[in-house]
């Protein structure tokens, strides 16, 4: 390991911005898993609102993508795998 104080910084910004992106990252996968299972309409859910679950990954989403954490073609792909699920689930 350098002992370089701009290489030490450097080591430590990384690991706190890898940090940071696992956490939008995770929240993101989160949020879809709920909102994937309000659209099956599972009883054991609370909040059971597809489209307040759709916003709140959507922003999330957003976010990841304005910060840098998700490239905005990645982001994009997110958004309309999402809307196709509501579309297919209005189908049935």
């Amino acid at each position: 390991m350098s002992k370089n104080l701009s290489a030490l910084k450097k080591t430590q910004i990384a690991l706190r911005n890898r940090a940071r992106n696992k956490m939008y990252k995770s929240v993101i996968k989160t949020l879809t898993k709920k909102y994937i299972l309000s659209l099956q309409n599972t009883d054991y859910l609370v909040d059971n609102n597809p489209k307040e679950n759709l916003a709140a990954v959507y922003q999330k989403i957003d976010k990841a993508v304005k910060k840098g954490i998700l490239h905005k073609n990645n982001g994009a792909r997110k958004k309309a795998l999402l809307a196709r699920a509501m579309k297919n689930s209005m189908v049935r």
